[in-house]
């Protein structure tokens, strides 16, 4: 995912309507190959930092293939005899239900071939059509599943990735914590999926800027768009930064689980707002896969979720579609 940029409008004070003793607390680090921003009001300023980095730890011991000692490291080993945990269980029935209801163009199994392309947890290998069909076997949502929730059935030894939902599982994990003491105004951020909930420490509802779909950033005119979240999640997909050129042609590490393939469409990139950012997460990216059209009338017989496309036109000009919530939650900056 892409990194989204936070508009705080006011930090560390307390007013607009908050309890006099509470104080915003920020967070912040490195996770998952990003970085994190977590803030919440917190009653006398009590830091939760040390709860925030145990939460972090563990996500990386269960879902991180950068982790040699994950649980999906040693699964994509070979280790068959490993026991599950909650948080990759979690992952994997929300991974195999995205998959099902976008008819594979979100897959978790495609790690050998993102691997291949270069956009994986490996060195890079020498593509070509050969190497594809014979890893596209080794492809498919369909043929790993669990057994009962603690067991995986994984016959063909399949490669699991989870890049591409973990950061919005995290947030969402970060904020059933902070929901559990009792904190009722927070907004967490990993890797620039968030959630957030209340409001700021200006009395307001969190703002949140999405960013123009370019590889250059010009922090003086960087949004395409600002939002207010009031108690949602949201995460954003695209396909301009995290891509490489050879010999003239741009290659997208937005992978099609059908052809092995980076996607090739107008669509740059993706905003998903709806209630757990884990599923923001893994349908901001089946919806690079599918494109505009497929993704607009996916969206219509799907109302939990809300989305803001920015694509390019037959003239190569950026344009933008969004739902009618979407619409709502836009304001002007």
């Amino acid at each position: 995912m892409n990194r989204l940029w936070i508009v705080i409008l006011v930090i560390l004070v307390a007013c607009g309507g908050q309890r006099q003793n509470e104080i915003l607390v920020q967070n912040v680090g490195f996770t998952q190959g990003s970085t994190f921003n977590v803030q919440y009001m917190s009653p006398n300023a009590t830091d939760y930092q040390w709860q925030v980095d145990s939460i972090l730890a563990e996500m990386d011991s269960s879902l991180s293939t950068y982790q040699d000692y994950s649980l999906i490291s040693k699964l994509n080993q070979g280790d068959t005899t490993i026991l599950l945990d909650e948080h990759f269980v979690k992952v994997f029935k929300a991974f195999q239900s995205v998959a099902d209801s976008t008819n594979g163009q979100f897959d978790c199994t495609l790690a050998p071939i993102v691997n291949a392309w270069g956009f994986g947890f490996t060195e890079k290998t020498k593509v070509d059509s050969s190497l594809i069909k014979s890893l596209l076997p080794k492809v498919g949502y369909q043929k790993v599943f669990l057994k009962g929730d603690s067991l995986l059935h994984n016959p063909n030894l399949l490669q699991l990735d989870f890049n591409a939902i973990a950061q919005g599982y995290t947030v969402d994990v970060i904020a059933a914590f902070l929901d559990s003491i009792g904190l009722q105004n927070y907004m967490v951020e990993v890797g620039g999926e968030l959630k957030a909930k209340g409001k700021n420490a200006n009395g307001e509802n969190w703002r949140i800027g999405i960013d123009k779909p370019s590889p250059e950033i010009d922090d003086n005119n960087r949004f395409q768009t600002v939002l207010e979240l009031p108690n949602k999640a949201l995460a954003t997909s695209g396909n301009y930064r995290k891509f490489y050129m050879k010999d003239g042609e741009k290659y997208a590490h937005t992978i099609n689980p059908q052809t092995g393939y980076p996607v090739k469409h107008k669509l740059l990139s993706v905003t998903v707002v709806t209630d757990d950012c884990i599923l923001a997460d893994a349908y901001a990216t089946a919806f690079m896969v599918m494109g505009v059209q497929k993704t607009k009338r996916y969206l219509q017989i799907h109302s939990e979720l809300d989305a803001y496309l920015i694509f390019t036109n037959r003239k190569g000009e950026w344009e933008t579609w969004a739902t009618p919530a979407f619409s709502r939650l836009q304001v002007n900056y």
